[in-house]
């Protein structure tokens, strides 16, 4: 398990933005808590179906709150999302809309992974919701994988090199943006 200067574990919070279990986006999402291993506590959120419409409502429902209370208790959170007519998927949308007025990410250290058939229009979407919201994403945890599926097997492994490394780099800056935040709050 990975120690963060303060001898915490360090717990991510994963969310993918597609709600096939089989979709490329949670391929990615498996690749990635492979390569985490041990280093973190890995959490992937499968409540994404269950968040009502969002209306703003002072007394939201239990989804809702279930789901902020799992992003404020995350260290830091890692999205993959998938790109649908050239835009976000909407119920991952709708679940990132209940945080606006309640602050779960704000200054919280996250990863924005993008993998679609192309992808750009979602990845430069989300990059300004987040920023709206101020999530902490430095430059290295940001990664627009497009054409996913010709990237993975049938079994949803990653075949290239490079991307596995992406992959990687990605995560060692999400846990690395996680403890230099730690090491600011001492």
């Amino acid at each position: 398990m990975s120690i963060s200067p303060n001898n915490e574990p360090i717990t991510l919070l994963a969310i993918s933005g597609s709600l096939r279990p089989n979709s490329s986006n949670h391929a990615v999402l498996n690749i990635v808590r492979d390569i985490i291993g041990d280093r973190a506590n890995f959490v992937q959120f499968e409540g994404l179906a269950d968040i009502p419409a969002f209306d703003d409502n002072p007394n939201p429902a239990k989804a809702v709150t279930d789901f902020r209370n799992l992003l404020s208790e995350a260290d830091g959170v890692l999205i993959c999302s998938p790109e649908y007519a050239f835009g976000i998927p909407g119920t991952l949308k709708n679940a990132i809309d209940w945080t606006v007025s309640s602050g779960e990410l704000v200054n919280k250290p996250l990863v924005l992974i993008t993998a679609a058939t192309g992808g750009e229009k979602a990845h430069a979407a989300w990059l300004l919701i987040f920023s709206a919201l101020s999530a902490n994403i430095p430059d290295g945890n940001k990664l627009h994988l497009p054409y996913i599926r010709s990237k993975l097997d049938q079994n949803g492994q990653v075949k290239s090199p490079q991307v596995l490394n992406d992959i990687e780099n990605v995560v060692d800056s999400l846990i690395k943006t996680i403890n230099n935040v730690r090491v600011k709050a001492e």
